[in-house]
């Protein structure tokens, strides 16, 4: 090497002396600043992942930081890391090079601020799912974004749209589930040429889909449900020949698919239902890599094209609920792993296309309410897959495949009001996972095999209307599981079985209208859930079991039999509406219709007996009362004297203009003014004039009582209790809504503590409806009753940052304003009440009778389709003015069996409407008695969410009163919505 070379290298490294003191020192300034950020986003559950996030590393080793060659940070990439805290974006665009920041899927929360917008080199942004609060902010200067994901973070406000047709190079423009002011489907997108990704679902668009959509050419996915969009779809949207995915589902659309529609071939996954839609399919035959489509609950009509035989990759059809004919393509999910098809409640003829279970994969076979012929294809006997087999209301006939009746994952078998015989055979002891078979009104015969006994999961079985002969086999109470069970109309004899004891859990049995004979089981009175007891038109002999009068039978009828002997007197309440008529051996000595029994009538000594033992029961209750009252009383005493000598805590949750004191010395027995499972209510009138409702929820022992003289605080501190209801309250507190009741604070002490509402003068809508006043409801009070309640469950429901399942939804705790407006009460306060209780309640609220989701007698469960069904008896109140239970509903034991029996014509359907309700109103009343039944359906599964309901009631409902038909297992002819679980 030379020596001019060599003078060289020292000068040139002297030059970069400066450039490599500027990165260092860049370098420097990002780990200051990525060691901020993880300060501002630790906690304990994170820890492990900012481990090497220390001053000693290289930040390019950092988890989740990606550096460039010059050592700044260019990427941070912590998505689904269970993060919380707020974010620091003063602190994040101090990274001058930051090009990508992935924040999603955490549990992130604040307010994001404006000093986002100094991000300016941000290509890549990710902010979905997470618990943000408040507006998004300008996001003019991020001119660069490619990737922007706001989706299902909780922001609300008016989104700014301004700023985002400054991203000319935008891809994806994910901001779909927020609560967005409402507003219009931007008319400006079709300049975001370049997108291939568009999600704006449930984020509030009104109006039209824009034409400008069609300059989106390069879009793959399209997704704006949950809206409320309206109009027609433009033909524009025919140009997005890339389109794979297109949901706009759960919308107010109407018209035809538009010409041009089918040069969608790329198009896999299409759904389109819960609109106003109609025409035919036609436009669909040549959408051949087809996937999923769902076009239920629309109008559409004509027949299924038979191209859709032909289509290899079609796995999911839903079409119920159109007005479809013809029949359909006997190909049709043959080609692929078919999952399933749900085509009911429509007009289509022909037979079951026998190939769609050729793969083993399909789960659910939905085809009920239709005008379907021939028989039910073999092939289905060997689809193990199977979870739901619906052919119900059709014209189906020959003989069920043996081995239908053993599929051993299907859950629902349902096959009732067809021409369908043979016998259930011994195979349906395979069916381990069976829970509802329901199979009534065919001409199936045969004995009912033993063998049923090992389908253990059985919870409803009905069979009536058919004709089954022989024994009732005794394996019956191997079914511990059993709620249901109807065998009325065929010809079943001999005796009931003794073993039908076993059955814990049966809640209704009815075999009226056999051959039965022999005694009725005395065991029968010590089935402990059972309400409904249809016996009558059999050839039962001897006395009537006195044991049957401890149950609690809203429903009992022994008519047309050859029972003698006395009537037992704690069931002449039933001879009034004909439970014994035609039983000429029985008498009674106090009941008119019948004659007077002798002295030393058969069964007079255990009568004697057993109303010594109800003699002795009923003076022991008496004195148990005059204690408890004594007791109570002077609770209520030490109550009134000890509140203000207590310490108490008070949380405040609005701006108050009273105290502590006003609030306590107000709680005494004048102003008490209601008492529920949670608590005793009081009203408070404030110095100001302001009226208060409080709610006082005492410590309670194992026992229920208040333990009065206990000196252990309720909620002690720092004890898991008082975390469960810190927690509840604050959630309770954080819920703002017109149509739910406001709570001001939470007043917290040693032995109970008090929740402090708004107080709503009108009272509740049970007084309104069944008390005072019903009279000053007319149709359209009524009606904006309806729709702000359903808002305000809605909100619970959906719009809450976690879900609040009411648990106890009745017209008593829906209260109302001095302008009749609704509030929702009571909500949540099922949890508080248990993180109060002992350990051994388990549970302490579980809603109100009449009220209840059927599915609770055997899961013991809540969840928000608990709430839908008691709404819907909420609904069926509103329109027919009557109480969920009343003694004129006959085989009815509710409102929901009642309104279902007056199902049958227009005319029937009409009477069911108040009287007061004027002829005007009678067919909107109508409407929003459709929408009752649906949310009362019996399986969850088929009842809307609320967000449905509130929609269906602001439209009005649906239209058709043809279409109002009960099916056997309680619900409208409707199935799930697929496509909807989205929601």
């Amino acid at each position: 090497m030379s020596r001019a070379t060599n003078s060289v290298t020292p000068f040139h490294f002297i030059l970069l002396l400066p450039l490599l003191s500027l990165a260092a020192s860049a370098s420097d300034d990002d780990l200051q600043t990525l060691l901020a950020i993880k300060t501002a986003l630790q906690n304990p559950a994170t820890n492990a992942l900012f481990t090497s996030w220390t001053p000693t590393n290289p930040i390019s080793s950092f988890t989740g930081i990606t550096c460039d060659p010059e050592g700044s940070v260019v990427s941070i990439e912590l998505p689904n890391r269970q993060l919380t805290g707020t974010v620091p974006f003063d602190s994040i665009c101090r990274l001058k090079s930051l090009e990508k920041l992935s924040l999603g899927a955490n549990s992130l929360s604040g307010v994001v601020s404006d000093e986002l917008g100094k991000c300016v080199n941000l290509e890549y942004l990710d902010l979905g799912n997470n618990f943000f609060s408040g507006s998004v902010p300008d996001l003019s200067p991020l001119s660069r974004l490619r990737y922007l994901y706001l989706n299902s973070s909780g922001f609300s406000g008016k989104f700014p749209w301004d700023s985002v047709w400054n991203m000319k190079s935008l891809v994806v423009l994910s901001v779909g589930d927020n609560p967005f002011d409402a507003g219009p489907f931007p008319e400006r997108v079709g300049e975001l040429s370049q997108l291939t990704w568009l999600y704006l679902s449930n984020s509030n668009i009104h109006g039209a889909i824009p034409k400008g959509i069609g300059n989106l050419r390069e879009l793959v996915n399209l997704e704006v449900s949950d809206c409320f969009l309206s109009g027609e779809i433009p033909a524009e949207i025919s140009n997005l020949k890339k389109l794979w995915q297109l949901e706009m589902y759960n919308n107010s659309l109407v018209g035809k698919f538009p010409p041009g529609f089918g040069n969608l071939t790329s198009l896999e996954n299409f759904d389109a239902s819960m609109n106003n839609l109609r025409g035919d399919l036609s436009e669909l035959r040549s959408l051949t890599n087809l996937v999923t489509l769902q076009l239920f609950e629309n109008k559409f009509s004509g027949e299924v094209p038979a191209e859709f035989g032909e289509f290899k990759k079609l796995v999911n059809l839903s079409l119920y609920t159109n007005e479809l004919t013809g029949v359909l393509p006997l190909k049709l999910g043959s080609w692929a792993e078919f999952d399933f098809i749900d085509v009911s409640d429509n007009f289509l003829t022909g037979p079951i296309p026998p190939e769609m279970c050729n793969r083993g994969t399909m789960k659910e076979l939905l085809m009920l309410q239709n005008r379907f012929t021939g028989g039910i294809p073999a092939s289905y006997g060997d689809c193990r897959s199977l979870t739901r087999f619906r052919v119900s209301n059709n014209s189906l006939s020959g003989v069920v495949p043996r081995r239908v009746w053993g599929l051993p994952n299907v859950g629902l078998i349902d096959i009732a009001f067809n021409q369908l015989e043979g016998p259930i055979t011994s195979d349906i002891e395979n069916a381990k996972s069976l829970a509802q078979l329901y199979v009534s009104s065919n001409k199936l015969s045969g004995e009912l095999p033993p063998e049923i006994a090992r389908a253990t999961g059985l919870i409803e079985i009905d069979l009536s209307n058919n004709g089954f002969s022989g024994n009732i086999p005794a394996t019956i109470g191997n079914l511990k599981q059993l709620n249901s069970l109807q065998l009325q109309n065929n010809k079943f004899s001999g005796q009931i079985p003794e073993t039908i004891s076993s059955c814990i859990a049966v809640n209704l049995v009815n075999m009226a209208h056999n051959s039965l004979s022999g005694e009725i089981p005395a065991t029968i009175g010590s089935l402990p859930a059972l309400t409904s007891l249809n016996l009558s038109e059999n050839q039962f002999t001897g006395q009537i079991p006195a044991t049957l009068a401890s149950l609690k039978l809203s429903l009992f009828d022994v008519s047309y039999n050859k029972l003698s002997g006395p009537i037992p007197d704690l069931l002449s309440i039933e001879a009034s509406n004909g439970s014994f008529a035609g039983n000429n051996g029985l008498c009674s000595q106090n009941i008119k219709f019948f004659r007077r029994c002798s002295p030393d009538s058969g069964g007079s000594k255990d009568l004697r007996l057993l109303f010594l033992v109800i003699a002795v029961g009923v003076a022991v209750l008496f004195s148990s009362v005059s204690f408890i009252t004594f007791y109570l009383r002077r609770s209520q005493k030490e109550q009134e004297k000890s509140l203000r000598e207590d310490s108490w805590d008070l949380k405040s949750f609005h701006l108050l203009s009273f105290s502590e004191d006003e609030i306590l010395d107000s709680i005494k027995k004048e102003n008490l003014i209601g008492k529920g499972g949670s608590g005793d209510v009081y009203k408070v009138v404030l110095g100001s004039g302001k009226e208060l409702a409080v709610k006082h929820i005492w410590n309670s022992d194992s026992g229920g009582r208040r333990n009065t003289r206990s000196t252990t605080p309720m909620i002690p501190k720092g004890a898991k209790k008082s975390s469960e209801f810190d927690a509840e309250v604050r959630t309770l507190s954080s819920i703002r809504h017109v149509n739910v009741v406001k709570l001001y604070c939470s007043i917290t002490g040693e032995d109970s503590s008090l929740l402090v509402y708004e107080y709503l003068p009108n009272g509740s809508l049970w007084d309104r409806l069944h008390s005072c006043g019903k009279m000053g409801l007319d149709w359209e009070v009524r009606y904006e009753i309806a729709v702000g309640a359903a808002k305000g469950l809605e909100y619970l429901h959906h719009g809450c940052e976690k879900p609040v399942i009411h648990r106890d939804v009745k017209s008593s705790n829906i209260l109302l304003d001095e302008s009749l407006k609704p509030r929702i009460a009571d909500f949540g306060l099922a949890k508080i009440v248990q993180a109060n209780a002992s350990k051994d309640s388990t549970h302490v609220i579980a809603g109100t009778h009449g009220y209840i989701a059927p599915e609770y007698g055997y899961t013991y469960k809540v969840t928000e389709k608990s709430d839908v069904y008691s709404f819907g008896v909420v609904l069926m109140e509103l329109i027919t003015g009557k109480k969920p239970i009343e003694p004129e509903y006959g085989e009815n034991k509710d409102i929901v069996y009642w309104v279902s029996s007056k199902l049958k014509t227009k005319e029937s359907v009409l009477s069911t409407v108040d009287s007061s309700i004027p002829e005007a109103h009678r067919e909107e009343a109508i409407n929003v008695l459709r929408i009752a039944i649906l949310c009362t359906a019996r399986l969850p599964t088929l009842r809307p969410t609320m967000r449905r309901v509130v929609q269906m009631l602001e439209d009005g409902g649906p239209s058709k009163l043809v279409g109002i038909i009960i099916s056997k297992d309680g619900g409208s002819k409707k199935e799930e919505m697929k496509g909807y679980d989205k929601v």
